[in-house]
């Protein structure tokens, strides 16, 4: 999805700059998270998670400033995104936690 979001914006030096950031750091939480599915150790799989959690934020600013500058006329598309981000950085919050706490556990 935002890959084809970022096709729908113009094309001048701002938008450009923003949407390959966007499309980088929104492609990157799906590879980092398969890396974290394959960590050696719970610690790893942690350090990776919050890898693809520094990702997800670093998209929603990139959401965030499309959507404050109104550099997108596809508003609904957008929301979405913004949405979507959102719920999987909950999730991956939540995730991280749990593992943490795991390991904590193992520890004791």
């Amino acid at each position: 999805m935002v890959i084809g979001f970022s096709k729908t914006l113009s094309n001048n030096y701002v938008t450009n700059y923003l949407s390959n950031q966007m499309v980088r750091s929104g492609l990157s939480p799906a590879l980092n998270y398969a890396e974290a599915q394959g960590g050696e150790s719970r610690k790893d799989f942690v350090h990776k998670m919050k890898i693809t959690l520094k990702e997800l934020g670093e998209t929603r600013m990139n959401l965030k400033i499309i959507e404050r500058s109104s550099l997108s006329s596809e508003v609904e598309i957008l929301t979405k995104l913004i949405e979507e981000n959102n719920q999987l950085i909950s999730i991956f919050v939540k995730s991280i936690e749990t593992a943490k706490r795991n390991l904590e556990n193992e520890k004791s």
